[in-house]
Formats: C-alpha cells, structure tokens, sequence
C-alpha cells in the first residue's frame, strides 16, 4: 500500500496536470454527450469531478505502467464497482428506453457500461503520455 501511495505521490506535476486538464473535459464531453444521446448522467454536476479527476486518474497513474490490456483487464473492476455503485445509489441515472438497453437489454446496461468506460484506463494513459511527450 506504501509503494502505491509513493508512486501517486511522486507523479511529476506537469503529468499531474495534463491527467486533469484531460480526465475533466473528458468527463465533461462524456457527461453531456450522456445526456444529448438520452443514454446516462450524473445526479450532480460535480460528480465529474469525483468521478473522473478523484477516482480515474489515481487509478490511471497506478495502472498506466502496465501493457494496455492489463489496464483494461483492471479497468474492468475499477469502473464494475464505480458503475455498480452509482446506479445502485442512483448518482448515475441512466434514462428510460435508450439505445444501449434497447439494443443490449436492461439487464445488461450496466455491463455495457463497464465495458465501454475500462477502455478509459488504457487510452486516458495513452493519450496523456502523448501530450506529455508534445510539451516542452
């Protein structure tokens, strides 16, 4: 738990801050998006926040030294427990009849869910490490 603890804490900030700028329009076009498509949203705005800045970049930087699809495979457990939670205290409200329910089931939804959003991990990393690499 202490190397854990270490390596988010030694993070050098310019990656810090590129994972934040990244993670929060991201959570913010996938958030809108949810609501434009009728799919998915957040209760509250600032779940963005939580969500994606407090919960997906420590995991991201935990992750992000490994091959893509471990970071998915471990994805698939981080974003299980975070879609499972928030529909379970409807902070996530999926809406009636979307598309994903209509063509997957209602059953599955949640599943589907947890599928799209590992692939965050191994991407989110991918891209920051790009942009990363762009700046001076």
């Amino acid at each position: 738990m202490n190397d854990l603890l270490q390596q988010l804490l030694s993070t050098d900030s310019k990656l810090l801050m590129i994972y934040v700028i990244v993670y929060f329009f991201w959570g913010i076009l996938m958030h809108n998006f949810g609501i434009y498509t009728r799919i998915a949203r957040f209760r509250y705005w600032w779940q963005i926040i939580t969500c994606y800045i407090f919960y997906m970049i420590p995991i991201s930087i935990l992750l992000r030294d490994l091959a893509w699809y471990e970071q998915y495979v471990y994805g698939l457990f981080f974003m299980g427990i975070l879609e499972f939670a928030g529909y379970w205290l409807k902070t996530s409200i999926a809406f009636e009849n979307n598309v994903l329910e209509r063509f997957f089931g209602v059953h599955n939804f949640t599943l589907g869910m947890t599928l799209f959003f590992a692939a965050y991990f191994p991407l989110g990393n991918a891209l920051v490490e790009l942009l990363a690499d762009l700046m001076p």
